[in-house]
């Protein structure tokens, strides 16, 4: 259980942080870019639930649940090495990605095929699960990056690459099921 009694602690005053395993880092380095960048997510898809409800809330407080499990998980390197920590490691899991698949194939059963691309927009909650995606795809490519350098779990990876997905078939459910999506109109304003 985490207890969190003193916000802050100065450890980080001279630029360093520490990772998952107690390792000191840059706060610059790629792995805290990476895991920020989801915790970005979390904070636009916080802005999203604002205007959700019933069941795409649901979808959504779960999907922020993962994003603290895959933060926890990008956190700590050294996965070879889960073993020696004493406890059991949070690492994302194949299921969280099926859960992801088959939400995604759920919602786009019920919307027609796309013959434009799409710009974000239209209602409230569209707009706001557009920024989320576009947040989580970055978090993609930097953790796709880490893992070209560093032992990064390739569920996470998997599990960004969908959730940039589902939100992207999310934000048409929320364009009342794709019919208010605003499409691009290539080359309106020459």
């Amino acid at each position: 259980m985490v207890v969190l009694n003193k916000i802050y602690t100065k450890t980080g005053d001279a630029g360093e942080t520490a990772l998952g395993n107690g390792a000191r880092v840059a706060k610059h380095s790629l792995r805290v870019a990476a895991y920020g960048t989801v915790d970005e997510a979390n904070s636009a898809l916080g802005l999203a639930r604002l205007h959700a409800g019933g069941e795409m809330d649901a979808a959504l407080a779960r999907i922020q649940n993962d994003l603290f499990d895959l933060g926890a998980d990008l956190c700590r390197p050294d996965m070879e090495r889960d073993g020696e920590a004493g406890y059991p490691v949070l690492r994302m899991v194949e299921a969280q990605v099926h859960r992801l698949e088959k939400e995604i194939d759920a919602m786009n059963a019920r919307l027609q095929p796309l013959r434009s691309f799409i710009l974000p927009g239209g209602s409230a909650l569209s707009a706001h699960l557009h920024h989320c995606r576009t947040v989580s795809r970055r978090a993609e490519r930097l953790t796709v990056e880490l893992a070209t350098m560093e032992s990064v779990n390739q569920a996470a990876v998997k599990y960004l690459n969908r959730l940039s997905d589902w939100f992207f078939v999310a934000a048409r459910i929320a364009n009342d099921e794709g019919r208010a999506d605003v499409l691009w109109v290539p080359g309106a304003n020459r």
